[in-house]
C-alpha cells in the first residue's frame, strides 16, 4: 500500500473511533430520551405521555426537557403543559410549562424535516431530585383545544447536567 493511501486510512479510524467514544460519552448522561406517537395527531387531554426512570444519584444536577413535534398545521405559537412528576415517596408535584414554538411573525423555531417541526424545549435546568429512586413524568396538554390537533408525536429527555 501506498503511504499516503497508509496514512488517510488511518486518520480516518482515528476520527471513527474519536466520534464514537463522543457520541458513547453523550449516551452516558441521559437517564431517559423517550417519544410517543400522538394518535392521528390529536393530543387529548386523557392521553397522557408517560415516562418512567430511576435516579441514582440525588446530589446530581439534571436537565429535563419536552421533547415535540408539530406539523406545519398546528395553529398556535405556543403550547402549555402540565408537568406531573411522581417521586420513591408517591407524592405528585404538578407544574404548569409555556413553551414558544414560534415567532410573532409565524417563523416556526424548531428544526424542520419534512413536514414536521422538532424541538428539544428545556423546562428544569440543573434541576436536583429530591431523592434518589424511581420517578415517574407525566406530560399532559393543557391548551384549550381538546383534542390538540398537529401535534405528531410527544416525549421526555432527562440528562446529567455537566
Amino acid at each position: 500500500m501506498k503511504t499516503g493511501l497508509k496514512s488517510l486510512i488511518l486518520l480516518l479510524a482515528a476520527t471513527v473511533v474519536l466520534l464514537t467514544n463522543g457520541c458513547v460519552h453523550a449516551d452516558q448522561n441521559t437517564i431517559i430520551d423517550q417519544n410517543t406517537v400522538i394518535s392521528d395527531q390529536n393530543w387529548a387531554y386523557v392521553n397522557k405521555i408517560k415516562a418512567s426512570f430511576k435516579i441514582d444519584d440525588a446530589s446530581a444536577s439534571y436537565n429535563l426537557y419536552l421533547n415535540l413535534r408539530i406539523t406545519p398545521d398546528y395553529k398556535y405559537s405556543n403550547i402549555f403543559v402540565l408537568v406531573h412528576q411522581t417521586g420513591p415517596n408517591n407524592k405528585t408535584q404538578t407544574t404548569r410549562f409555556e413553551f414558544k414554538l414560534a415567532n410573532p411573525d409565524g417563523e416556526w423555531l424548531g428544526e424542520g424535516s419534512g413536514n414536521l417541526y422538532s424541538y428539544q424545549s428545556p423546562f428544569r435546568l440543573n434541576y436536583k431530585f429530591p431523592a434518589k429512586g424511581n420517578y415517574q413524568i407525566e406530560l399532559e396538554q393543557n391548551m384549550r383545544d381538546n383534542p390538540l390537533h398537529s401535534v405528531s408525536d410527544v416525549g421526555l429527555r432527562v440528562e446529567k447536567a455537566e
